[in-house]
């Protein structure tokens, strides 16, 4: 006698619980909540830490750096001033993502209750970050140009679930045989509604428009 257990559909289940205890968390600390995925090497990193740059110390902001090893990343974030505590999963079966319980214990020792904004750089994956709610308020997707003009039809949960998307790099736009306007109409096929920014932490480009919506969702959810 064969059976099938669907084991990814329990894992989900309890994941879904944590991630509404985590909301409950974060609301008491009357904190925004921002989840940054992306593929590797798309520059999630450099982007943050100029948007941290010119956020602090008006925000009071903590991050979440999630890799399956090392803490380069967290490094980089902590030479900015910002508060931060590493995942690293490798030491859980190397994830390639970050799950609800996760973030309850690295925000726990974070310490949110005199944050404003929490940013968790989430893995380096297209795949299966989109799977995993960790009772964020907003996801925020970033693709690069030195990636292809089809990942949003490659990869489409993660752009239908995202809030906000972010076309980086665009200062590589004239080396590059890249379709921006292409890229963008994949991902509005993807979901119609998505914001899409363009944007270079080399340049400056479209940060101020990113800066701005990141700091409204701020001043919403907490009333500041």
């Amino acid at each position: 006698m064969h059976m099938e257990i669907d084991i990814q559909k329990n894992v989900l289940a309890a994941n879904e619980a944590d991630a509404a205890k985590n909301r409950v968390y974060f609301k008491s600390c009357n904190l925004f909540v921002l989840n940054m995925m992306s593929s590797p090497g798309s520059g999630k990193t450099t982007l943050l830490c100029e948007t941290l740059a010119q956020l602090m110390p008006e925000i009071r902001i903590g991050v979440i750096v999630g890799d399956i090893c090392t803490d380069n990343d967290a490094n980089r974030l902590e030479a900015t001033g910002v508060k931060t505590v590493q995942i690293n999963t490798d030491q859980f079966g190397g994830d390639c993502h970050l799950d609800a319980h996760l973030i309850r214990h690295a925000a726990e020792e974070l310490g949110c209750e005199d944050l404003d904004l929490l940013i968790v750089e989430n893995i380096g994956n297209l795949v299966c970050p989109a799977e995993f709610d960790i009772g964020e308020d907003a996801k925020a997707v970033l693709l690069s140009v030195t990636e292809g003009e089809d990942k949003p039809l490659k990869y489409p949960l993660m752009f239908q679930v995202a809030t906000i998307a972010l076309l980086n790099k665009v200062d590589l736009l004239p080396y590059l045989d890249f379709d921006a306007d292409l890229a963008v109409e994949n991902m509005k096929k993807v979901q119609p509604a998505l914001p899409v920014f363009k944007t270079s932490a080399k340049s400056k480009e479209g940060l101020d428009a990113w800066i701005d919506w990141l700091r409204q969702q701020v001043m919403i959810k907490t009333g500041r």
